[in-house]
């Protein structure tokens, strides 16, 4: 059997799991599976991935493992997958290897526009100005309130340890988790680091709109300890999922299971995640010009983290 780390860009999916009649990660990977004669339709035998990511969501180093020829390579694989998709590193696992359930840790990466409550612009790099001398980001700093990094701080070491996170997931089970926490900031961007054995369904998620709501001031340090009780949140208390497309799987630990990186594939992986990367910075320009060009735009906008 061999396991190979695979890279994805989640947006143009509806998740990793395959559904009937939508796009999802899985599919594609099937169908590549297919064309190279590995499988018939469905999985190949010992098949396994190390989790199913949400639409819209991306990944680093998702895993999954079947059972395939020796010339089944990243390459070999990535001459049968969509842009979106690449392979990039392989291991050779022991037959009864198991993905999802081998798994002993898993970690996500989150990146939150915040920019910081003391966030000095005079001091500041000289702002990127489109060809009628605006700020194309100026409307969007405006639209989202500060954050304060020393709250955040204070809210993630609340959350840190194990906890019944059932207030923050849609899953009635399987909501004790132990969580390690990490953030550092670049820039307007609040790097949030989250780490498990596993997760509930859309806690990460909601864990981020609930550091943010804290960090702004939205919400005391309080309702930290209220969203670990014992009590469900509903209504206007309860946390809602910040957006999936900031949100990236970054790893996933096996014992005793070395990946090597195909220098070829993370070569291609490198190029054509660079393209894209530019691609969302052009398009996120473009919006930033509209919002800060059109007369009478207003500094109000919406507390929303998926902005």
């Amino acid at each position: 059997m061999r396991a190979f780390h695979i890279a994805y860009d989640g947006r143009p999916y509806r998740g990793f799991q395959r559904q009937p009649d939508v796009p999802t990660v899985e599919d594609a990977l099937v169908d590549a599976l297919a064309d190279l004669g590995i499988a018939d339709g469905d999985p190949p035998p010992g098949y396994s991935a190390a989790g199913r990511t949400d639409a819209g969501v991306s990944a680093l180093a998702q895993t999954v493992a079947f059972e395939c020829p020796d010339w089944c390579s990243p390459g070999a694989l990535n001459g049968e997958l969509p842009p979106a998709i690449r392979a990039w590193a392989t291991a050779d696992v022991p037959q009864g290897f198991h993905a999802t359930h081998d798994a002993t840790r898993r970690e996500y990466t989150y990146h939150l526009y915040a920019p910081a409550a003391d966030r000095d612009d005079g001091e500041a790099d000289p702002p990127a100005v489109d060809v009628a001398g605006r700020d194309p980001f100026r409307a969007v700093r405006a639209s989202v309130p500060p954050v304060d990094d020393d709250r955040v701080r204070a809210a993630l070491d609340r959350l840190a340890g194990e906890h019944d996170f059932h207030n923050l997931s849609r899953d009635d089970q399987g909501t004790v988790r132990d969580l390690s926490l990490d953030a550092h900031r670049d820039g307007d961007v609040l790097v949030l680091g989250v780490a498990a054995g596993g997760f509930a369904r859309e806690l990460v998620r909601r864990l981020v709109t609930l550091v943010r709501a804290v960090g702004t001031g939205k919400r005391g340090l309080d309702f930290v300890d209220r969203v670990l009780g014992g009590d469900p949140l509903d209504g206007k208390a309860g946390i809602g999922p910040a957006a999936p497309e900031p949100l990236v799987l970054t790893a996933v630990d096996y014992p005793a299971v070395s990946f090597d990186a195909d220098p070829d594939a993370v070569a291609a992986v490198r190029s054509a995640f660079a393209r894209r990367a530019r691609g969302a910075l052009g398009v996120a320009r473009a919006a930033g010009t509209i919002a800060s060009g059109v007369d009478g735009a207003s500094p109000d906008g919406v507390d929303d983290a998926s902005q």
